[in-house]
């Protein structure tokens, strides 16, 4: 607004508080370097507390015993509030915790499945990956999208033809009742989750090995070839070293997912029992009768079950983050 003197309204042409704080943000580098720590301790705090709080949940419940966990008091003694803090000191519960259920059988059935698809993972989808990467061929594009498609199936379209198929029955052509052969029985073996699993889990490691060959230079794989070498040599040989990464991320990210599935395996094994491959989460899961639930034992159990997986995760994660984004770059 103008006053009488033709002059514009200082505090008008200023804005308001918050646009005065922000232009002076703007101007001031020294306040700039302080908003953005300021933001960065901000965004920090908030995702360990949203990470970490429940592995100390789960540290709490196992320190507690089963009878103070639901009677007990949970108020801090010095501010008086209800915060979740250790009732005890039951370290004993993580011995317990193996005297009650053969927990080490489940944690190594999950190992053997998950080394088990990942395995065949990479096997299939560094042939794949180099074909897609590598080759020139009518179609490729499609072929490579019809791929991915697999990839955004839920899991649950596949179960019952799964299950029935793996009862022994035989496999029928739908609508045209044409029988294709009769399957074996696979349930309660790991055949039956290891199957699924692979297929599940390659469109994922075709994509991230297909755009790390993609970038390996043409001139390496023909010195090689010059050499004497076939392709599948010079893809052993050149082209999969050059692609550690990628390889590293694919078999750590399809590993922990194997490692923490239920869902088919919850299924396929027709009783939780270390017998019938039930996995990590089917050993969890025994601590629960239709009486009695332990949650102490449940809670050990699970903290005991998570270390592998954060010690892969401790060690491979600068390969994880290499392969992650370097897969997106083009030389």
């Amino acid at each position: 607004m103008a006053t009488i003197d033709g002059s514009n309204d200082s505090t008008e042409s200023e804005g308001g508080p918050l646009a005065r704080w922000t232009k002076s943000v703007i101007e001031d580098q020294e306040k700039r370097d302080r908003l953005y720590r300021a933001l960065f301790i901000v965004a920090a705090g908030f995702f360990l507390v949203t990470t970490l709080f429940p592995f100390y949940w789960l540290l709490v419940l196992a320190l507690t015993p089963t009878s103070q966990i639901l009677t007990g008091d949970w108020s801090l003694p010095i501010i008086g509030v209800e915060f979740p803090h250790p009732q005890g000191f039951n370290v004993y519960a993580f011995v317990e915790m193996f005297e009650q259920v053969p927990f080490h059988l489940f944690m190594f059935n999950s190992f053997v499945l998950a080394i088990s698809t990942t395995v065949i993972v990479l096997a299939v989808a560094t042939l794949a990956g180099y074909v897609f990467g590598r080759l020139e061929f009518p179609g490729r594009g499609v072929l490579m999208l019809v791929v991915l498609m697999i990839s955004y199936f839920p899991p649950a379209a596949f179960l019952v033809p799964l299950f029935d198929a793996f009862l022994g029955n035989a496999v029928v052509i739908p609508f045209l009742g044409i029988e294709l052969f009769e399957s074996p029985r696979l349930v309660n073996t790991p055949a039956s989750m290891v199957l699924p699993f692979s297929a599940l889990f390659l469109p994922l490691a075709i994509f991230i090995l297909t755009t790390f060959y993609a970038q390996i230079p043409d001139g390496l794989e023909d010195a090689a070839r010059v050499e004497g070498t076939t392709r599948l040599g010079a893809l052993v040989r050149v082209i999969m070293p050059l692609s550690a990464p990628g390889l590293a991320t694919a078999a750590v990210l399809t590993f922990i997912t194997v490692y923490n599935e239920y869902f088919f395996s919850s299924i396929m094994a027709l009783e939780n029992s270390p017998e019938n491959w039930s996995p990590l989460l089917g050993g969890i899961l025994s601590y629960q009768t239709q009486y009695t639930t332990e949650f102490n034992l449940m809670a050990a159990a699970s903290i005991v079950g998570v270390l592998p997986i954060v010690i892969i995760v401790i060690v491979a994660q600068e390969r994880i983050v290499s392969g992650l984004t370097a897969g997106g770059l083009k030389e």
